[in-house]
């Protein structure tokens, strides 16, 4: 192996809730994505930056693939199957609890027509007794041709080590595109709508996760910039949704606004003042000046 410095891109695919997220967040060594047990939590292109002595991986945390019912579905999906031609290398996740099913097959079929090399990451091994863990495996190894196959635990940090080092010697040589300190090139402003769109996520059952977007309107350093002042909307499809955002006497959006401020607090390292409120926008997700206002774009 040279020792030129390596670069590269690397998309993570898989179906929703395999643990994308979980991966770059570990691989990174801090958060910057958020995290969730609901399915379809990613909704961008999230890019994540790991940078040593010897190589810089671009993580590409993409939505899940799943079938879709709605316009911004539609997008999530489209976003995930841009990926696998645009980079250097796919880590296709899969469950190990979950065991092989028709997401997998679906996602298998895509990539047989593609050349860039793809590695099988068997998560969430914790979770199943070892001796099932090779028959598991084998059935995907019948299917496709993947560069290599590791097993790991995301969660718990078993074996992503061994992980990364193989895709830095996968990767080719190239520059460093971004500043070595800098781990992903989203702004501020989305990490913290992200920040309160997973406290929602954390609090709400049933249809609300999947309805909500979060719109970050204004921030404004504050108290001789000691203070930042962010107000963000929380974007629901129905009156309904509102009631149950906000909560008996406004307890649920304070306790929303409460888990995201001490999250923001400790990643950021300044004091926030979080203006929060919830507006009603009907059926948002199917409506294609929403979806672009909320950051929805497809890339032609």
């Amino acid at each position: 192996m040279s020792n030129k410095f390596r670069s590269g891109f690397v998309a993570l695919i898989g179906r929703p809730n395999v643990g994308k997220s979980t991966l770059m967040n570990e691989a990174i060594g801090q958060k910057i994505a958020i995290m969730s047990d609901k399915p379809q939590t990613t909704r961008n292109q999230i890019r994540g930056i790991y940078t040593d002595d010897k190589a810089q991986v671009i993580f590409l945390d993409t939505p899940g693939i799943h079938k879709p019912k709605s316009k911004l579905g539609e997008y999530l999906v489209k976003t995930a199957q841009n990926a696998f031609s645009e980079v250097d290398l796919i880590l296709f996740l899969v469950d190990a609890e979950e065991g092989l099913g028709g997401g997998d097959q679906y996602i298998i079929e895509r990539l047989k027509g593609i050349s860039t090399p793809v590695f099988l990451v068997v998560n969430k091994i914790d979770k199943v007794h070892p001796d099932e863990l090779l028959p598991f495996i084998d059935q995907y190894r019948n299917l496709h041709d993947f560069s290599e196959i590791v097993p790991i635990s995301a969660l718990q940090g078993n074996n992503t080590e061994r992980l990364l080092d193989l895709i830095k010697d996968r990767l080719p040589e190239g520059p460093m595109y971004y500043p070595e300190d800098q781990v992903t090139d989203h702004p501020e402003k989305f990490i913290m709508g992200e920040i309160i769109r997973e406290k929602v996520l954390e609090l709400t059952h049933e249809e609300i996760p999947h309805s909500v977007a979060v719109v970050v309107e204004e921030t404004k350093l504050r108290d001789n910039q000691q203070t930042l002042y962010l107000r963000a909307a929380i974007v629901a499809e129905r009156k309904s949704q509102k009631g149950i955002l906000i909560g008996k006497q406004g307890a649920m959006l304070k306790q929303v606004g409460k888990l995201a401020r001490e999250e923001m607090e400790r990643l950021f390292g300044y004091r926030i003042f979080l203006d929060l409120w919830v507006k009603v926008r009907k059926d948002w997700r199917n409506e294609f000046q929403y979806l672009r206002e909320y950051g929805y774009r497809n890339e032609e």
